[in-house]
């Protein structure tokens, strides 16, 4: 209530309909979470898209921070009233989860258990960047690379960017392997997630798309003007949701790419809302049978904007035959369209 971002409130329950009483206020961060551990509040925060916690009085009033471990995810700060007790774990690009242990009323933290890892996180390094869009709104991105790394690198950009969905710091095995061996692994925060509340995912849905698409193109020649790569050497990665953006960036922008990896992508934007749970999403995309939503997903539906005449980076279109969301006809439609087109010889194939 008056509060996208959130806030936190009191209430007599005995009178419901008594003004609402705050003792945290919104901020610019997300409140994404509250809990009353021991004599005390946990207020846990996304804050340019990675965790922050807080520490406060019952009253709201401000403790300290929790000092996270680093950039990345946390969750649990779980108790009850009266045990000072709580507990959470913690994740980042290079760590794998982690539990601590925290004390509400001393403040003092530990580690409870901590996995055996054949890796060195502290060899890696995670900072955040923000960029430019198009329109001149700054987007935060995650880079992830090895601590001795210099000089243009390849990349491997990933992202989503809708349904109120934030991408936050997660350990994947598969992407440190990338890193390990010298790769950057990029995640943007595109607009049509959930980072900043309601207004970024509004930014990014139905009419605003285009957007979304924008935010990822800048952020390839952001990676390839600021030295972290070079051309040639950037590849992209989506699901889902962030298929179809990988399948809209490479036909409005296949100069700026080595590589792409559409996962279970949604491709055929004109009959999205005829297959499985298609029918779902007209909230965020729009709905075909209307006329002026017909437009403005066929300006964008990368099953019809495959262009003949250009170069085209190198795609493997990954799919699932018992996919149950995203049909796995968009996918083999959009692969033969790729395959039917003179996009150049670099492959294009479907898995």
């Amino acid at each position: 209530k008056d509060a996208p971002r959130a806030r936190l409130v009191t209430m007599n329950v005995a009178k419901p309909k008594a003004p609402l009483k705050e003792i945290v206020a919104q901020t610019a961060d997300t409140l994404v979470g509250a809990s009353l551990v021991g004599k005390r509040m946990i207020v846990a925060y996304l804050g340019d898209a990675k965790s922050e916690a807080e520490l406060r009085e019952l009253d709201g009033t401000l403790v300290n921070a929790i000092k996270l471990p680093d950039i990345g995810s946390a969750a649990g700060f779980g108790g009850k009233g009266g045990d000072a007790e709580t507990f959470y774990a913690f994740s980042s690009f290079a760590t794998p989860a982690t539990i601590y242990r925290l004390n509400t009323d001393t403040g003092a933290t530990d580690v409870f258990a901590k996995p055996n890892v054949p890796f060195d996180p502290a060899k890696f390094s995670t900072d955040q960047v923000f960029y430019p869009s198009k329109d001149g709104t700054k987007i935060p991105m995650f880079l992830v690379r090895r601590k001795d790394s210099s000089g243009p690198a390849p990349a491997l950009l990933y992202g989503y960017g809708g349904f109120n969905s934030s991408v936050t710091p997660a350990f994947n095995a598969t992407r440190l392997a990338w890193v390990e061996q010298g790769g950057v692994l990029a995640s943007a925060n595109l607009r049509g997630g959930g980072e900043y509340g309601k207004a970024w995912h509004d930014a990014g849905r139905l009419n605003n798309k285009q957007n979304v698409f924008d935010d990822f193109i800048a952020a390839g020649e952001y990676l390839i003007s600021s030295g972290v790569t070079a051309k040639g050497k950037l590849a992209i990665e989506g699901r889902s949701n962030g298929g179809l953006l990988v399948g809209a960036v490479v036909n409005q922008r296949p100069d700026l790419f080595a590589a792409a990896l559409p996962a279970v992508g949604v491709m055929d934007m004109l009959r999205v809302n005829r297959f499985t749970a298609g029918r779902y999403w007209v909230d965020d995309y729009g709905d075909p049978g209307k006329e002026a939503d017909w437009k403005v997903l066929r300006a964008y539906s990368p099953y019809h904007n495959v262009r003949s005449g250009t170069d085209y980076p190198a795609i493997l279109v990954t799919t699932a035959d018992t996919d149950d969301r995203v049909v796995p006809g968009h996918s083999f439609k959009y692969a033969a369209a790729l395959q039917a087109a003179r996009i150049g010889d670099k492959p294009h194939l479907i898995r």
